[in-house]
């Protein structure tokens, strides 16, 4: 059986501490074995207690990667979509992999399942349980279902046809996020809340991209991937399929994707800086900012505060944050990336339109920036803390904490940490992002390799 983990989208029902380049699924709150873990790495060390991971491929976004390899590992096969384009082509560009690249049977069974479920680690049992079911059913298509607890507005619901003599249900239909008084009656009726988990035989995805005249190999489908349409995979694969059968699961299971859910697993109440008063009740403070923050006499609250922004808000009103977020337009104020991670100070834009960006920078030892170059700025590195190596245009330095060096606009520089590294990085011109930034080589080895043919 093979897995593919859904990593993608940017969580803004988790803002401030999520946005477009650190989702909901990369924050660490939560707990596995005493050490803090965000969700992608309770999910993974789940899959690795349960014998999964080496058939696991995830599937997710360029601006992702470099979180995932900071917290999962370097040699985790990931599948990086050109652009965000949904779900179904998330998981027909995987099925491609798979098909293609790795040369799987068309008979062999597929798992899609999301990052972010809050599971016991026997919910693995029951989705590998799946491919034995989807065989001896002849299914197209199977789902773990949740058993209801209590009417929620908030899922999608599983309806079933009939129940079968092994426990598992044949599906009629889906509702989706019906209202309380619907979701009753539907619960009375046995239906079951959808836990976002496909499974089907591979053959499944390689026929419905023939049947839409769409290429079966992954370099194909890679190379026209901004042609596909921004569809789910529920709405153009699961809604259109007839013979589907479901696996009920009555284990804890938990969205975790708003902050009222999410405060529900936490094991502190206190996550960085803050202060909460004794007649304070069910109050959360998740504070990522080098400032305090105190609650008094409050009541079901969170406070989350980030480089993004500062959150307050009522617990059962959270999940309304991503509809008043949409609005704000600026760009990630924090990132992590392989060799470390980032926080911008200060972003100002004059009348001229030249401005500057300033940003702390941590970078871990031995790792190291790509060697670089920018084409709309000027940049001057003050080094405050640890010891490492530069290089300037082929020239090889050393560098430590107290050292200022300037980087005119198109001059290829890196970084290499011995140490722990930290600096201030002041950018000036126009024109600041992200995308201003040209990758010459990544490997440190090669980089000096480089350097040196260059003085020959």
């Amino acid at each position: 059986m093979n897995f593919i983990l859904l990593s993608g989208g940017s969580g803004q029902r988790l803002w401030p501490l999520s946005n477009d380049a650190r989702s909901k699924q990369f924050l660490n709150v939560l707990e596995h074995n005493g050490e803090k873990v965000s969700m992608l790495q309770r999910v993974w060390n789940q899959l690795k207690e349960n014998d999964l991971t080496g058939q696991t491929l995830i599937t997710t976004s360029h601006s992702q990667v470099d979180m995932i390899t900071n917290q999962v590992g370097s040699d985790i096969p990931l599948i990086v979509e050109p652009e965000r384009r949904d779900t179904f082509p998330a998981i027909a560009l995987a099925a491609t992999y798979l098909y293609s690249i790795d040369n799987k049977s068309l008979e062999d069974v597929v798992a899609v399942l999301p990052v972010d479920p809050y599971v016991e680690a026997d919910f693995f049992n029951k989705i590998t349980n799946l491919e034995d079911v989807l065989k001896n059913s002849n299914s197209d298509l199977g789902l773990v279902g949740i058993e209801p607890t209590f009417p929620s507005s908030k899922y999608g619901y599983i309806v079933p046809s009939s129940l079968n003599d092994d426990g598992t249900i044949k599906v009629s239909h889906f509702r989706e996020k019906p209202s309380l008084e619907i979701a009753t009656d539907l619960i009375e009726k046995g239906a079951l809340w959808n836990a976002g988990v496909f499974a089907f035989k591979l053959r499944t995805i390689i026929n419905a991209l023939e049947k839409r005249g769409l290429p079966t190999t992954y370099e194909e489908l890679h190379s026209i991937y901004s042609t596909l349409p921004k569809i789910s995979f529920d709405f153009e694969v699961v809604e259109k399929m007839e013979n589907i059968i479901a696996v009920p699961y009555n284990g804890y299971w938990k969205d975790l994707g708003t902050w009222n859910t999410l405060t529900d697993e936490m094991s502190s109440k206190i996550i960085g800086k803050g202060i909460v008063s004794d007649d304070s009740e069910n109050v959360h403070i998740v504070n990522e900012l080098n400032l305090p923050i105190v609650a008094l006499g409050l009541k079901n609250t969170i406070i989350a505060t980030s480089a993004d922004g500062i959150l307050v808000t009522d617990k059962s009103a959270s999940p309304k944050i991503k509809e008043l977020v949409q609005g704000i337009n600026q760009r990630p104020m924090y990132e992590e990336r392989r060799w470390g991670w980032y926080q911008v100070i200060d972003n100002t834009t004059y009348e001229d339109g030249n401005g500057t960006l300033t940003k702390k920078i941590t970078i871990y030892p031995q790792k190291n920036l790509s060697y670089q170059y920018h084409e709309t700025r000027d940049e001057v590195w003050t080094i405050v803390k640890g010891a490492g190596e530069f290089i300037l245009d082929g020239e090889i330095s050393s560098i430590k904490a107290g050292d200022t060096v300037k980087i005119p606009a198109f001059s290829k520089h890196s970084l290499k940490a011995i140490t722990e590294l930290q600096l201030i990085e002041i950018q000036t011109g126009y024109n600041l992002v992200e995308e201003d930034n040209c990758r010459l080589i990544e490997d440190w080895k090669n980089i000096l390799i480089n350097c040196k043919q260059k003085t020959l």
